[in-house]
């Protein structure tokens, strides 16, 4: 079977515990099994503490399970050493996040070429691409601002730029709308659902937001560290 008819990420029975004394540890992640299609937007709801952002950060290689296999377009992720990772991350996975991280001192433009100066593009087409992204999300007249010149959903609206320019397969998004208001909150939703359209972008977005949920492909629960998926028609 070729890579093209596999669906885009594959995980299977991921585990994950930390040690939490000489002799003990805590199991987070209990053998999760997971699939995301290409073009696809899957949300994943759950309590605190469920392991919702363990699972993000061992998707996308910022942490390493304790068993288990997560492959990207066919690739063992974690058959890759640390480099190969990182050029993975760079170009590959976009990461939005519910605090934006963005760099202060540096304008909303500054802050989106950083990942494509990282992948050494050329600053000159860096600055270009970083400029179109900004345009395609709404930003074509804050170039120039710094994040503390921004709103907060201006101030997502850059993240969610940056995590794109590189023009990644996968989006993983922890919680991308929950320091915003229910307005902002629903804007910048749209916008990834657009993005989803325009760009083909798969995305697996961690919310606690019901509703939002229910206007994705499909939501998947994790309670206890475990995941299930919620039957369509309910």
């Amino acid at each position: 079977m070729s890579s093209e008819s596999l669906p885009l990420l594959i995980a299977k029975g991921l585990k994950k515990a930390f040690s939490v004394g000489k002799n003990s540890s805590l199991e987070v992640l209990k053998g999760i099994d997971l699939s995301i299609d290409k073009g696809e937007m899957v949300a994943l709801l759950g309590d605190s503490g469920s392991g919702k952002s363990t699972l993000i950060q061992i998707l996308g290689t910022l942490d390493r399970p304790s068993s288990g296999v997560v492959t990207l377009n066919g690739i063992n992720l974690f058959a890759l050493n640390p480099k190969e990772q990182a050029v993975v991350r760079n170009q590959k996975i976009g990461f939005i996040y519910q605090f934006h991280r963005l760099l202060p001192e540096f304008s909303a433009r500054e802050n989106v070429m950083m990942p494509l100066l990282i992948g050494r593009c050329s600053p000159k087409l860096a600055k270009e691409r970083a400029g179109e992204i900004l345009e395609k999300v709404g930003l074509a007249g804050r170039l120039d601002h710094r994040p503390g010149q921004l709103s907060g959903g201006e101030q997502q609206r850059v993240a969610i730029a940056r995590s794109i320019v590189t023009e990644p397969v996968l989006l993983l998004a922890d919680e991308p709308t929950g320091n915003l208001d229910s307005r902002t909150a629903g804007s910048v939703f749209e916008l990834l659902q657009k993005l989803n359209q325009d760009l083909g972008l798969s995305c697996l977005m961690v919310t606690h937001n019901n509703e939002l949920a229910q206007n994705l492909d499909r939501q998947l629960h994790m309670i206890d560290g475990c995941l299930a998926e919620e039957e369509r028609g309910k």
